[in-house]
């Protein structure tokens, strides 16, 4: 079972024990082959990068809950990874935002269901 309190108060991904997870990285892995090791923000354009990171779309330290939920995580390349958050101030970006638009629909689904939905 996943530690949400401590999800919450651990910022620093980097840092953040649920990285380590084997839970995480079995996820990661069935994301990165979902969106076929490309970045999704690049497909956009056209293009083929690869990806290695998996973003949460709805940040983990603020929605534990939707941490390994398969529409909240998105392949990115590092330097579109990188434009998702301001790593200053920890807060998503308009870019970051406007994958949360992509994806309201599924959250509110979740949200109206007091968060208790586990569905992928």
């Amino acid at each position: 079972m996943l530690n949400i309190q401590n999800m919450k108060s651990d910022f620093n991904f980097m840092t953040n024990p649920f990285y380590k997870t084997n839970k995480w990285e079995r996820k990661r892995a069935v994301i990165l082959r979902r969106d076929k090791y490309l970045c999704q923000e690049s497909r956009r354009y056209g293009k083929s990068v690869p990806a290695k990171t998996v973003h949460h779309i709805y940040p983990l330290e603020d929605y534990p809950e939707l941490a390994l939920v398969d529409w909240n995580l998105v392949s990115l390349s590092d330097k579109w990874h990188n434009a998702m958050h301001d790593r200053t101030t920890r807060k998503v970006t308009e870019l970051g935002k406007q994958w949360q638009e992509r994806v309201r629909d599924k959250f509110e689904e979740w949200k109206g269901s007091d968060g208790q939905n586990n569905f992928h």
